[in-house]
């Protein structure tokens, strides 16, 4: 892994969902970051003021602060416009954080930071299909299904559920639109294909109750198949490949921090090395 010394020049782009959920842990990124390095902050509107300071970095290292939807922005507008490949991202999360920790980003605004000032670019694989979508983490079929719950706010106490309980309520009478969107258990089982390089896994004949793809090492995906049970415990499945096409009737899927879909048949493809991050060193 390459190293990078304090005094490179970043470009600090501020998503604006993170100004909005945590502004504390922007300022105190904003703050050990200026300290020790030179930077360049831009605070953009929306995606395509996003997409507008991604492109002018010129030299300087661009670290995105902000969720899991904005690193998978970055990156897929890096892939599009071929650059993916020789700009290394860094990433401060705030607010949905899962995928940036499972691909090793820590926790927290100030650990995330010194990661960013001190870590090394390490390359990591990248799911890629036929649309030009990426996928950093992992994908899943069928996706988690998505609820209207209102959010409670930090002032409401944990300990008092009986508040908590009023306060949804009254949110529900208030406000037109719920303020935050929960997973649920997904539905039943579906009718696919998948297919690892060219090689049938599971066909259509066989209903499963999930599917996942997910970078594996050395340039494979890893492949996890669970059929529907039928009576006796059914087998799950594991293959790897360089290509995964699923195919069958309409289904959508969760990649990393969306649902995209709904699609008939679908190929992704790995990409080894395609993209580089900075970590902390071990």
């Amino acid at each position: 892994m390459a190293t990078f010394a304090t005094s490179d020049q970043l470009l600090v782009i501020i998503d604006p969902s993170a100004r909005q959920t945590d502004g504390e842990s922007v300022r105190i990124a904003k703050d050990v970051l200026s300290a020790g390095a030179t930077t360049k902050v831009c605070l953009p509107d929306g995606p395509e003021e996003f997409a507008r300071a991604l492109g002018r970095r010129g030299s300087r290292r661009p670290v995105v602060v902000g969720d899991d939807r904005a690193l998978v922005r970055a990156v897929t507008l890096l892939h599009r416009r071929r650059e993916l490949a020789g700009c290394a991202l860094s990433v401060v999360p705030v607010g949905g954080t899962a995928l940036a920790e499972s691909l090793g980003v820590p926790a927290g605004a100030v650990a995330a930071a010194r990661a960013v000032l001190d870590g090394a670019e390490r390359h990591l694989d990248l799911l890629v299909d036929e649309s030009d979508g990426v996928v950093l983490g992992a994908l899943g079929i069928p996706p988690a299904p998505l609820r209207e719950v209102p959010s409670v706010p930090v002032g409401v106490p944990e300990g008092r559920p009986w508040l908590r309980t009023r306060y949804r309520s009254l949110v529900r009478t208030l406000a037109p639109r719920p303020a935050r969107l929960t997973a649920v258990p997904a539905p039943g089982p579906c009718r696919l294909r998948v297919e690892i390089d060219g090689e049938t896994l599971v066909d259509l004949d066989q209903p499963v109750e999930a599917v996942s793809v997910k970078p594996g090492a050395g340039g494979v995906a890893q492949v996890d198949v669970r059929p529907l049970s039928l009576g006796a415990e059914a087998t799950a499945l594991q293959a790897f490949g360089r290509t995964v096409t699923v195919a069958g009737g309409d289904f959508r899927y969760r990649a990393d921090a969306a649902v995209s879909g709904p699609v008939r048949r679908r190929t992704w493809t790995v990409r080894e090395a395609a993209w580089a991050l900075t970590l902390p060193v071990p």
